[in-house]
């Protein structure tokens, strides 16, 4: 699958897509949540709730950040692949996440439910014909395709691992970076 142009995207979301290597996405997106696990499994809950300034998220606010939009932006993928020309509206980010009590769960349980999720993912993304990907549909009142949003969700996963490496573990030295 190549990497979407330009125009099949909004440019707010360039910057997740870039942070994708060439290569398959679908082994990529298997690979970064493994990876996502092994980096924050065997964290202590002091570092899993740590917040590195007030009103910023946790660790566990940001795996279950990650579940959320990514339910979201594979449920996209699906409407526009299938033709669905209804426009999609954005969400409020901040509004699932102060509202997904992320810190009152155990991270087990999150890690559990990332799993699902990308799972899901893989699997719908298995389904879709190069004329699937190829479809523009309409995301917050902008164009984007259904690989678009493949590539937006695994860059977005790799924004959050690279702001949890800098600025929640970057004092940790006995971790394994992705």
């Amino acid at each position: 699958m190549a990497k979407p142009i330009a125009s099949e995207f909004p440019s707010f979301y360039k910057r997740y897509i870039d942070l994708v290597p060439e290569g398959n996405l679908v082994e990529m997106m298997a690979t970064s949540q493994k990876k996502t696990a092994l980096l924050v499994q065997n964290l202590s809950q002091d570092q899993l709730e740590f917040r590195y300034a007030e009103g910023k998220w946790t660790i566990k606010d940001i795996i279950v950040h990650l579940s959320d939009t990514e339910r979201v932006f594979a449920y996209r993928a699906m409407r526009i692949a299938r033709k669905d020309k209804t426009p999609l509206p954005s969400f409020d980010e901040n509004n699932f996440a102060w509202n997904a009590h992320a810190n009152d769960r155990d991270m087990s349980a999150i890690l559990r439910e990332y799993a699902a999720v990308r799972t899901a993912t893989i699997e719908l993304f298995k389904t879709f014909s190069e004329e699937n990907l190829s479809e523009i549909g309409t995301v917050s009142s902008n164009p984007m395709s259904t690989r678009a949003l493949g590539y937006a969700i695994l860059g977005h996963t790799l924004h959050h691992l690279g702001i949890i490496k800098e600025r929640y573990l970057w004092q940790s030295s006995d971790i394994v970076f992705v």
